[in-house]
């Protein structure tokens, strides 16, 4: 992995028995209990997918069988490629990363499979990749109560020790469950060991374990109060406002039917404000008119590449776009197949409708911004609040609009 790199593979702890939940977890593994209409191991799939993790291993031990069975059932409909690591015996969070060593990237991003941290994942990586004297880096998050767990010591961005859960409630940081996790350390686990125990103490004392504190929505089902509040606090808080943006003119200069990347540009401060509105909890959707596909001078495999490269900009700089909508379709149009109307093009509103049936958008916190008045039209028409994109660029008119909501 080369510098300014974000790793693109996920790895779930899922083998933990969930004891404090009796019951509940007597056949089925934590991560796989329901939580709204699914597994919160789904939930944690689907915000994953967002941040462009598409390769996922499971690492499982108790009741595996149940884990093979949601990679197989969920892979297709999460649109996910998803693995199993099956440990030969109870071997820890350690050792389970030590049997699954000849599977895992040199740079990984590591979540355990019973707890949602909702922070910025790319931006923990990339600090991650940065360090690369730092084998684990740790999201970690501000309780008003951290007495359910032992706290983190942090001086700088490095984790300097551990402390074991207090007596008595009160104010602590806390490991968020998120890390990114350099291979290179793996080797000398052993199989059986845990993390948290013994491997991440070790790492600590030799310098090698760094930290970032991140104030975002934050459950732990391990315990009954906790797995009875996620049932409505993780459906509601996966339910976001969304900033429709248009492509051209609002995020790159428009150059006139940009279909390719060596005539696709960022516009200034552009990626900065995809990155603001990522950490202000909303989805970011690009809706972009390409009419250059109907006139000929590109296809929509093109259009697919360029959107790639976005991505791949966008993620090294720790922002993302949650998803594309374009309409290569116009009613003047030269190709077959593409000389129509339709309702997709702006100003009509057939791609943000579009969005709303496979994203749980909060439509009345949401907005769109565009470069012409056919964006601001669809937008209204859609039932959303629109907004002209001026001298200031992206990054002002969005800085406004986040901070009203």
């Amino acid at each position: 992995m080369t510098a300014g790199e974000v790793p693109t593979q996920l790895v779930v702890l899922c083998g933990g028995l969930g004891t404090r939940l009796g019951e509940l977890t007597k056949t089925v593994p934590k991560p796989l209990l329901p939580v709204g209409d699914q597994p919160l191991l789904a939930h944690l799939l689907g915000e994953m997918k967002r941040y462009g993790f598409r390769d996922v291993l499971l690492l499982a031990g108790f009741q595996a069988e149940s884990v093979q069975t949601f990679a197989g059932r969920f892979a297709e409909r999460l649109g996910l490629s998803i693995e199993v690591a099956v440990e030969p015996e109870r071997a820890g969070t350690g050792g389970a990363l030590w049997h699954a060593r000849d599977r895992l990237d040199p740079v990984f991003l590591m979540l355990n499979g019973d707890s949602w941290f909702d922070v910025n994942v790319l931006d923990l990586a990339r600090h991650a990749v940065a360090a690369p004297d730092r084998l684990v880096t740790l999201a970690l998050r501000s309780l008003e109560d951290a007495s359910r767990y032992g706290q983190v010591i942090l001086e700088g961005e490095r984790v300097v020790g551990f402390a074991s859960r207090p007596d008595r409630p009160g104010p602590g940081l806390v490991n968020g469950g998120v890390y990114a996790v350099r291979r290179d350390f793996v080797e000398s686990i052993g199989p059986r060991a845990s993390l948290e125990e013994e491997i991440f103490p070790k790492l600590v004392a030799s310098g090698q374990v760094g930290g970032r504190i991140y104030d975002g929505f934050f459950i732990d089902i391990g315990v009954p109060a906790s797995y009875a509040a996620a049932q409505t606090s993780v459906p509601a808080r996966r339910r976001r406002p969304a900033a429709f943006l248009d492509r051209d003119g609002v995020l790159n200069d428009d150059l006139g039917y940009v279909g390719t990347v060596e005539r696709f540009h960022w516009l200034p401060g552009a990626i900065e404000a995809v990155k603001r509105l990522n950490e202000t909890g909303f989805y970011v959707f690009v809706v972009t008119n390409q009419a250059g596909v109907a006139r000929g001078h590109y296809t929509e495999a093109d259009i697919g590449t360029l959107h790639d490269h976005m991505q791949d900009d966008l993620r090294r700089a720790g922002a993302h776009i949650d998803d594309f909508r374009y309409c290569p379709h116009h009613p003047d149009g030269t190709t077959l197949g593409y000389s129509e109307i339709s309702d997709w093009r702006k100003p009509g509103p057939g791609m943000i409708l579009d969005l709303t049936k496979h994203w749980p958008i909060d439509l009345d916190a949401s907005f769109i911004i565009g470069d012409k008045d056919s964006d601001l039209e669809a937008g209204r028409a859609a039932g959303i609040d629109a907004y002209l994109c001026g001298k200031g660029g992206l990054a002002d008119v969005a800085t406004a609009h986040v901070s009203k909501r």
